[in-house]
C-alpha cells in the first residue's frame, strides 16, 4: 500500500513539473506581457486541483478554492512590493520582503476568516489597487536577450514538483482551505524572479510580474466560481469552468493589449 502511494505521488509530481517545464519554455520566448499571461494561467495550480479532486469530494474543493482565493490576494500584495523594490534592489532584497508580506497576509486573512463575499470584495480592491500602482513599470525591457541559465529548468521543475507532493500530501491532514492556500504558493512567480533578475535586471522583471497583476486577476475569479458551483455542480464542472475562465480572461487581455498597440 505504501509502495503504491509513493509511485502515485511521484507521478503526480512529475506530470505537474513537466506541465509546467513546457508552458515556461514557451513563455521565455515571448515579451514581458506574454510570459505573464502564460505563467498566470493555471498551470502549476491546474494539476494541483485535478489531483485533490481525484481523492476528495465537492465540498472539499469548494474548501479549498476558498483557499486558494486567499492566497490570491496574498499574491497581489506580493506582486506589489516586489515590483516596487525590484526598481532599486537586488534579487533577494526584492523578493525576500515581497514573500514576507505574502505570509503576513496569508496569516492575516486565516485570523480574520472573512467570509466569501468579503474575500471577493477585498480581492477585487487588492487587485485594482495593485494595477493600477504597477502600471509605470510595464513596459520596461533589458537592454540584451539573456539567455536561459542551465539550472532554469530544474529550479521550476523541481518547485513545481514539491508544490504538488506537498500539497497533495497535506490534504489528508490540514483540510480543504490550507490545502487551496498551500496549491496557491508563489512557486512559479518566484521561480521567475530568481531567474530573470540576475540576467536582465530589477525594472525588466519586474515588469513581467507588473504585467501578471491584472492577469492573475482573472486566476482569483475562476477559483470564486470554482467555490460557488463546486457543490451544487461537482468537482469536474467546477474546474473545467475555473479553466475556462482563465484562458478567456487572458486571450482577451491580449486582445486589448494589441488593439492598443501603436
Amino acid at each position: 500500500m505504501t509502495e503504491s502511494w509513493l509511485f502515485l505521488l511521484i507521478v503526480k509530481m512529475a506530470i505537474a513539473a513537466g506541465i509546467v517545464v513546457s508552458c515556461s519554455l514557451i513563455a521565455e520566448r515571448s515579451g514581458p506581457l506574454v510570459a505573464a499571461l502564460i505563467a498566470t494561467l493555471p498551470i502549476s495550480l491546474g494539476p494541483v486541483y485535478v489531483f485533490l479532486a481525484i481523492d476528495h469530494d465537492a465540498a472539499f474543493m469548494a474548501d479549498a478554492a476558498l483557499g486558494s482565493m486567499a492566497s490570491t490576494i496574498a499574491n497581489g500584495c506580493l506582486f506589489l512590493v516586489y515590483v516596487k523594490r525590484a526598481q532599486r534592489h537586488a534579487t533577494l532584497t526584492s523578493l525576500g520582503p515581497a514573500l514576507l508580506v505574502w505570509l503576513a497576509a496569508i496569516l492575516a486573512l486565516h485570523w480574520l476568516a472573512p467570509s466569501f463575499w468579503t474575500l471577493l470584495g477585498l480581492m477585487l480592491a487588492v487587485f485594482i489597487g495593485a494595477h493600477l500602482a504597477v502600471r509605470p513599470h510595464l513596459a520596461a525591457r533589458p537592454a540584451a536577450a539573456a539567455g536561459r541559465p542551465w539550472f532554469a529548468i530544474p529550479l521550476r521543475a523541481i518547485g513545481v514538483a514539491t508544490l504538488a507532493g506537498t500539497a497533495t500530501t497535506a490534504s489528508a491532514y490540514v483540510g480543504g482551505v490550507w490545502s487551496g492556500v498551500l496549491a496557491g504558493l508563489p512557486i512559479v512567480m518566484s521561480s521567475l524572479v530568481l531567474i530573470l533578475q540576475p540576467r536582465i535586471g530589477g525594472p525588466a522583471a519586474a515588469a513581467v510580474i507588473a504585467n501578471s497583476v491584472i492577469a492573475l486577476l482573472g486566476f482569483g475569479l475562476a477559483v470564486s466560481v470554482v467555490h460557488f458551483i463546486a457543490v451544487p455542480f461537482g468537482s469536474w464542472t467546477a474546474l473545467g469552468v475555473g479553466l475556462l475562465i482563465c484562458v478567456v480572461w487572458n486571450l482577451g487581455l491580449m486582445a486589448l493589449a494589441r488593439r492598443a498597440a501603436p
